[in-house]
């Protein structure tokens, strides 16, 4: 890598992290934003590349305070050359937003020795989409609105979804946590809550805590409780995780934060501005996480056979 795309990366890492430290620094969870935001409580989704393929970690992120920010109303997002290969055009004047390509290269070199050594030299790059509000000429299938879905279908298909974790979830006292030593998660009973869709937010994010044992994806959390800073990194992955979630099960989650995370606010505004990655590497360990239950998950003919 030359010394002038090392900068560009940097200067791109720094220019995403210092958006989402600003909005953190006026009390918003950027990554929360959209279930606040009325034309997106009965579709709830990740953003869609013009195919319909979702997009994954950051750039969910990226995409879904983009759209609140802007007020955009259609999941879907798609570069200059998509929108003209499917026959439509970028309205004059409007501007894109920027979304991140993640990759890596193989770079051979020859040690003292003279052996030959393989690095991994990983790479981000930058382009510019724009969202099917800002595009003219698409098809209609760019702006429908999906049909809302029964919350009570929604909200048992959350919960087969968590039975097919085969996590052991129990339900008592008045807090949500996961026990690393012990491998279960804590739950409080079902009826505390506000609503059935903040019960399935918060379960997300202690499943996504139990992704972490060491025979699933193996995130050391063996300094949460010792490290102010391991903390604050892995309850971001865990809220990042639950968003996500929670938009593939097509649930609209809390609203409020909840109030263990009020903590937290200060430690993840100290843990980004002292490693401009941080957020990036956040939504990597989420989307993996996410990745991770999904996989879980018994394919449609796993399920015709058992039925």
């Amino acid at each position: 890598m030359s010394r002038q795309q090392f900068h560009q990366q940097s200067d791109l890492y720094s220019r995403i992290t210092d958006k989402i430290i600003a909005d953190l620094e006026q009390g918003v969870r950027p990554w929360t934003q959209p279930w606040g935001s009325a034309h997106a409580t009965n579709r709830i989704s990740r953003p869609l590349r013009h195919n319909g393929q979702p997009y994954s970690g950051i750039n969910v992120l990226l995409l879904w305070s983009e759209a609140i920010a802007r007020g955009f109303a259609s999941q879907t997002w798609m570069t200059f050359r998509q929108a003209l290969d499917l026959g439509a055009a970028v309205r004059k004047g409007e501007t894109g937003t920027t979304v991140v390509f993640a990759s890596s290269f193989i770079r051979t070199e020859t040690n003292q020795t003279g052996e030959e050594i393989d690095h991994d030299i990983p790479f981000l790059k930058a382009y510019t989409v724009f969202n099917a509000d800002q595009i003219t000429g698409l098809d209609l299938r760019f702006h429908q609105i999906t049909p809302v879905e029964d919350p009570i279908s929604r909200i048992a298909h959350a919960d087969r979804f968590f039975a097919n974790t085969g996590a052991m979830i129990r339900h008592g006292g008045s807090a949500a946590y996961y026990a690393p030593a012990r491998d279960y998660i804590q739950m409080p009973a079902f009826e505390i809550f506000r609503d059935a869709a903040s019960y399935v937010a918060i379960l997300s994010h202690e499943l996504t805590h139990w992704t972490a044992a060491p025979h699933r994806l193996d995130r050391d959390l063996s300094r949460y409780s010792k490290d102010k800073s391991e903390r604050a990194r892995e309850e971001l992955i865990a809220e990042l995780g639950s968003c996500f979630l929670c938009a593939d099960l097509g649930i609209v989650p809390e609203l409020e934060p909840r109030p263990d995370h009020a903590s937290y606010l200060d430690s993840w505004l100290k843990v980004l501005s002292g490693d401009k990655r941080a957020i990036f590497a956040a939504a990597g360990h989420a989307q993996r996480a996410a990745g991770y239950l999904h996989f879980l998950q018994p394919t449609e003919t796993e399920g015709g056979e058992a039925a």
